[in-house]
């Protein structure tokens, strides 16, 4: 089931306020689109993101998939986890597996993502 404590994007990244920054992640959907994930490569802190733009990329055993940024914003921390076990997206996609963590996003930015009912609606039947 999809969390409803989230926003998502049809690009499938989702997104979840954490005090005064964003958390940034792939949803279940995507982690088993791709399969065993094998690396993440994830923007630099300090990096500033524009919303819709890639700002990192996924690979797995299948294929390499762009990560999107959600929301404009500053990178405030990457999950270095991910760097010896990028399976942990596999894993725990929701939680363990977050990719990143931005800063300085202007709260209505969250208001064109989607909530978790319109994302499992966008995906359903593929």
């Amino acid at each position: 089931m999809t969390p409803t404590d989230r926003k998502y994007t049809k690009t499938h990244e989702w997104v979840r306020m954490e005090g005064d920054t964003i958390v940034v992640g792939i949803t279940d959907f995507a982690q088993q689109a791709l399969g065993d994930i094998t690396f993440v490569d994830r923007p630099a802190v300090g990096k500033r993101l524009e919303q819709g733009r890639e700002c990192g990329v996924i690979e797995s055993v299948k294929a390499a998939s762009d990560i999107y940024a959600p929301v404009s914003g500053e990178v405030a921390a990457t999950n270095a986890e991910l760097e010896g076990n990028p399976g942990l997206i596999n894993q725990d996609p929701y939680n363990k597996g977050w990719i990143l963590k931005l800063k300085g996003v202007l709260a209505n930015q969250l208001d064109g993502l989607l909530n978790a009912a319109a994302y499992d609606k966008s995906t359903a039947g593929t």
